[in-house]
């Protein structure tokens, strides 16, 4: 794709090439055909260049002198001489919203009167009849709102004043990305260098197989001899390190940086994908600080997880931390031993025959999705059982074995594997 840079011719070789560089800077350059240079250029002159940037470098296609500051009207400009012509002046005046102008009303209609129905403007929420009539009878005789008439509210945002603040969960913003260790990459690299490297900063490897098919297609097409896959796939081989460390260090900076705006998902995935860098002592810093900080997350996680069963379980809430345990922080997080152990006696003594039919059922069902629910002991059923209650509980046993000694069933055998639950955090939300 081409594009429009400035460059700054260098030196003359001979009458047949001059060499350039891109204005103010050291990289790209190149060289440039004699006659594409304008007449009178010399060594030090800036000029305007269309370029195209390819796999092979960076072509100058045309140059074009610079544009002057004080040129407003431009050099290839079409100025048309002739007699101005100047129309009637017209002055548009916007009414404010909610309030008509009187000349706006049909002719015969000084005294009040509305426009007929198929001529109504609609309102500003798109709306028609008798609704909007009662609701300009509320206003007054000049067109203001009345005293009775309720505000109409406000849409701010954060941070705006008059703003309320949001009740609901917080959902704070991802730090925005970064290109530092990207762009410090970038600028070591030759220039022949740098299409292969954007290509493997697009999509790796793939990206450069197909850049180079693209291009050997339309070569193809111009007549123009193709590129050799070969050498050019052996450089991005020995500069997909170089790459991929650079883009692996931006997202951990970020990360470390965000602290815990960053999502445990996210985290995860950066600490493990330090395994598939070579890292440098940099990078083996960031990785050692984002594993602790992983840790330190997930422990937290934990500890809370383990702190709402036990504050359940003293508090009598049964099926409260029955429920808790069915949804762990993370998917490799267990109970201890101890814990396991008090949850199933709770949720076997609660499972009594003194309870509703209703009560029994819904412990049951959320014994039955619990990590404890093979060492489950019901007490009994209700004593108000009916025939659906008793085919719910023949259903579980499967799950719950004590239910089909229970009843005096055999024990039925145990079921497939069971969808995961996927993990919640402390305020409920899902752990990412």
């Amino acid at each position: 794709m081409s594009h429009r840079i400035e460059v700054e011719l260098t030196s003359q070789t001979g009458d047949s090439t001059w060499t350039w560089r891109a204005a103010g800077a050291k990289q790209p350059r190149g060289t440039v055909g004699a006659d594409l240079v304008p007449v009178g250029a010399s060594v030090g002159t800036v000029l305007r260049a269309e370029v195209e940037v390819t796999l092979d470098g960076t072509t100058v296609t045309a140059l074009l002198p610079p544009k002057t500051k004080g040129d407003t009207r431009g050099a290839d400009r079409i100025e048309v001489l002739g007699t101005p012509q100047s129309g009637p002046d017209v002055n548009v005046v916007l009414a404010s919203k909610g309030k008509r102008r009187r000349d706006d009303r049909p002719e015969g209609s000084r005294d009040g009167a509305r426009r007929p129905a198929e001529r109504r403007p609609r309102s500003e929420g798109g709306e028609r009849g008798p609704g909007r009539d009662a609701r300009q009878q509320s206003r007054g005789a000049t067109g203001g709102p009345s005293e009775d008439a309720k505000p109409t509210r406000t849409r701010t945002g954060p941070g705006r004043p008059g703003g309320r603040e949001s009740g609901g969960r917080d959902n704070p913003r991802r730090p925005a990305p970064s290109t530092t260790y990207r762009n410090a990459a970038l600028a070591t690299l030759k220039p022949e260098q740098l299409p292969v490297a954007e290509q493997l900063l697009r999509g790796g490897i793939p990206a450069v197989r197909q850049a180079i098919e693209e291009q050997n297609t339309r070569a193809r097409a111009e007549g123009r001899p193709e590129v050799t896959p070969g050498p050019l796939l052996a450089l991005a081989e020995q500069l997909r390190p170089t790459i991929n460390l650079a883009t692996w260090k931006d997202r951990a900076s970020v990360a470390r940086t965000g602290g815990k705006d960053i999502p445990l998902r996210e985290l995860r995935s950066i600490v493990a994908s330090a395994s598939t860098v070579m890292l440098d002592a940099e990078g083996t810093e960031l990785s050692a600080a984002l594993r602790t900080s992983l840790d330190q997350r997930v422990t937290a996680l934990r500890e809370r997880w383990v702190e709402r069963i036990t504050t359940s379980l003293d508090e009598g809430r049964v099926v409260d931390a029955v429920r808790a345990s069915i949804r762990p922080p993370e998917p490799s997080a267990r109970l201890s031993a101890e814990l396991a152990v008090r949850l199933a006696e709770a949720a076997g003594q609660a499972m009594s025959a003194e309870i509703s039919p209703d009560e029994w059922l819904a412990l049951l069902k959320v014994v039955v999705e619990s990590p404890v629910r093979r060492t489950v002991k019901p007490r009994g059923l209700p004593a108000e059982a009916d025939e659906s209650l008793l085919a719910e509980a023949r259903k579980a046993s499967g799950y719950v074995p004590e239910l089909a000694r229970l009843m005096g069933i055999p024990i039925p055998p145990p079921p497939g594997p069971r969808r995961p639950v996927p993990a919640r955090t402390s305020q409920g939300r899902r752990a990412s």
